[in-house]
């Protein structure tokens, strides 16, 4: 059973720091493309990041422009895990955060949640002071 599981979310002040992670359990990470996205709270879902299969494609990573020089997305194959890294937080990335894995298309990582199939439950970030 294909399963994804977030967590690392929280409160945390402007300027902060938090490292979410996504561990996969029925399947391989490595072999698909996992993306991060956020929903808050009366707007629509959007990507925050993703990166490409390591085993299919390259590992390329991308990042929207609202977080890009602050968001780090990685994979520790190892662990079955990818995490987004995020640094200099500001109110307006208050959000449930979602990793979610595409199926489709191995080699091509995107940010449009409409190309993922997998999600999981999802995990609140809240930056205030």
């Amino acid at each position: 059973q294909v399963q994804l599981v977030e967590s690392g979310g929280g409160l945390v002040q402007p300027g902060g720091s938090l490292r979410l992670s996504c561990v996969g359990s029925g399947f391989s990470l490595d072999y698909y493309a996992i993306g991060w996205f956020r929903q808050a709270p009366g707007a629509e879902r959007e990507g925050v990041s993703c990166i490409s299969s390591i085993s299919i494609s390259d590992g390329s990573t991308d990042y929207a422009d609202s977080v890009k020089g602050r968001f780090t997305i990685s994979r520790d194959d190892a662990k079955n895990t990818v995490y987004l890294q995020m640094n200099s937080l500001k109110p307006e990335d208050t959000a449930v955060y979602y990793c979610a894995s595409d199926h489709a298309d191995l080699s091509v990582a995107t940010l449009d949640p409409a190309d993922y199939d997998y999600w999981g439950q999802g995990t609140q970030v809240t930056v205030s002071s």
